[in-house]
């Protein structure tokens, strides 16, 4: 598995100050995505041990207030043991800040039974729609994707979304 770029203090990818970690490889390639140069599988660099570490030490700070998994596809079968591996060191060393993951997988059809939920406070889902792309929603490209609360939708069985 590989990573595209970490981002040591974004703003623009969940709410305050952020970690953000792009993951390298999407099969789904939306037409406009924002990010075409994730695409590719061998790109990137290597994501590994060191690498979760080091996404840890630079959460450590108090202006941190959560991580931020996109990509490319954090939730593609080539990349989700690694963000499942991330997610569950981020919240088991930093319980209180939070996780905010983008995906083009939905939450109740193709991620459901997945273990990473279990470590995701909010997640945007569906895959980019170029024709539905609207500048005025919050969190979001296009008015098909949905801003989730994970924990909430779990414990009430149906999707709960952030407004």
């Amino acid at each position: 598995m590989r990573y595209n770029i970490i981002r040591k203090m974004d703003i623009s990818n969940g709410p305050g100050v952020r970690v953000s970690v792009f993951m390298q490889g999407c099969s789904f390639h939306c037409k406009n995505c924002f990010n075409p140069e994730t695409w590719n599988f061998d790109g990137g660099k290597e994501f590994n041990n060191d690498t979760i570490d080091e996404v840890l030490k630079l959460c450590d700070k108090d202006q941190i207030k959560g991580l931020s998994i996109l990509g490319g596809e954090p939730m593609h079968p080539n990349n989700i043991e690694g963000t499942t591996k991330l997610a569950k060191a981020f919240k088991e060393k930093y319980p209180n800040k939070n996780i905010w993951v983008w995906s083009g997988f939905r939450f109740d059809k193709d991620l459901k039974d997945k273990e990473v939920l279990k470590y995701i406070d909010v997640l945007v889902d569906g895959q980019y729609k170029d024709e539905l792309h609207d500048f005025t929603l919050k969190w979001k490209g296009s008015s098909n994707q949905r801003v989730i609360d994970v924990q909430k939708s779990i414990e009430t069985g149906k999707v709960i979304e952030i407004k």
